[in-house]
């Protein structure tokens, strides 16, 4: 893919989201840590992201998928925070709550509602209805692994670099 595809290809999901990430509750996503040091709202752009090309690859539906996954976590909440409103289960219940949400900030296709309410399968146990579905269930299992990885890897070097330099250290003075 030439460098003008992908700035089209940029632009265009660009203008796919503008309504969603110029939208106050999605824009408080950016208030919460999702993975590590990756926000709601950027692991949902990444997402989003992924999905789009995906899904543009196989010509499925890019339009909705890329939306509804921009939407599959909008729950505003750090869900590592125990609370007594929240129940354990947030793997389980964080669909519903997104969907939620969505559906009072969005005018949302019965597509886009299934996309984000199944987006944790197998967790979810009913598979999305749909390849887009699948699509978006893929990219989020992906970018929270390399969401995760990136995080442990800035984590390891910076933690055992001193014994990298120490191994540098004696092999030029031995």
């Amino acid at each position: 893919m030439n460098t003008q595809n992908t700035n089209e290809n940029k632009q265009e999901f660009e203008n796919i989201l503008k309504d969603i990430i110029t939208n106050d509750k999605v824009l408080k996503m950016k208030d919460y840590i999702q993975h590590y040091d990756t926000t709601l709202f950027d692991h949902c752009y990444n997402v989003s992201w992924i999905t789009y090309k995906m899904c543009k690859f196989f010509h499925l539906n890019y339009i909705e998928a890329t939306r509804a996954s921009m939407l599959h976590d909008l729950f505003l909440y750090d869900w590592r925070v125990k609370s007594k409103k929240r129940s354990r289960l947030h793997a389980f219940r964080h669909p519903y709550i997104a969907l939620k949400v969505a559906e009072k900030e969005f005018n949302l296709t019965d597509k886009e509602k299934d996309i984000i309410l199944k987006h944790m399968w197998p967790i979810t146990i009913i598979p999305p209805k749909s390849l887009e579905g699948f699509c978006v269930t893929l990219a989020d299992k992906y970018s929270a692994i390399y969401e995760s990885f990136i995080h442990y890897q800035k984590s390891l070097i910076f933690r055992y670099s001193y014994v990298l330099w120490a191994i540098l250290f004696f092999k030029i003075n031995i």
